[in-house]
Parts: structure tokens; sequence; C-alpha cells
């Protein structure tokens, strides 16, 4: 069987294909928070990120990652994804490794983000690419089901 393209693509939240993955996210999110969900999904917005990767199969939106600017030198990842069949083939620490370049190319010094504690396999990601715990930052202070990360690019 032949082995499928892997395209990576830089865009926006203007981007349908974005717009797509992200829906199937809030799906998914939805199911496994479910109370906590309307909580989450109002920090999730997609409206002002300008910083979107795409990643492409065979010319198929497979999953999606974004970073929100905080500052001149640090951002928050955002609305990482992989679709469900194609998970476990390391994607998503692809995708996270390109945001991380895009961040050094802007010059940027930190890296946040924040997951929940029903995303087990995030925070196993975010550990293994070298992301470390950090007190919750706002507006997740005090949220016990909030874990936050950084990491010093």
């Amino acid at each position: 069987m032949a082995r499928a393209k892997i395209a990576i693509a830089r865009t926006n939240s203007d981007s349908v294909d974005f717009q797509k993955l992200v829906q199937l996210l809030d799906a998914e999110l939805a199911q496994r928070d479910g109370e906590l969900n309307d909580f989450y999904h109002q920090f999730n917005g997609i409206e002002a990120l300008r910083q979107v990767l795409i990643l492409y199969s065979d010319k198929e939106a497979v999953a999606c990652g974004a970073f929100k600017l905080r500052d001149g030198h640090s951002a928050e990842i955002k609305r990482m994804y992989v679709k469900e069949d194609y998970r476990k083939q390391g994607l998503a620490s692809k995708l996270l490794y390109e945001l991380e370049d895009w961040g050094r190319e802007m010059n940027l010094k930190t890296l946040v983000l924040e997951t929940g504690i029903n995303q087990p396999e995030a925070m196993s990601l975010y550990e293994k690419s070298g992301f470390k715990r950090i007190p919750n930052y706002p507006p997740y202070v005090g949220v016990e089901s909030s874990f936050c990360f950084e990491k010093v690019l």
C-alpha cells in the first residue's frame, strides 16, 4: 500500500478546512467534557486566529493546530486536533513541532497552553514534547479540571 503524502499548510481561521476540523474537535470535546464544555467553549473562539496549521494527508485535511499571540514574546497553543482515523501516527507531534518552529520564526520566547482533565492523550503529548506543567493562568486560575503548560522556545 502506498504511503500517504503529508503536507502542512500555514493559514488563518478563515480556512474552511480549519473550520470543519474545529467542528469535529468541538463535537468530541462536548462529548468528553459534558457539563464542563460550556465553560471551556467560551475560550475557544477561532475568529482571531492568524497562525493556523492544517495537516493534509493525500490532500484531505486531517489535523489542525493554531496559536494565539498573548503579547510580544508569548503565544497560546489552541485548537489542536487530529481526526480519529489518523491518530497514533505522530501527526499531533508533527503539528506541535511546526507550531513551535513558526513561533521561533516570529521571535516568540514561550508557548503556553491549557488542556483539560478529560484529555489525557493531550497531556501526554505536551509532556513528551517538552512542555512543563505551570500554575493555571487566567482565565483558568482556580479551575481544577484545567492543566496549563509552558515551553520555552
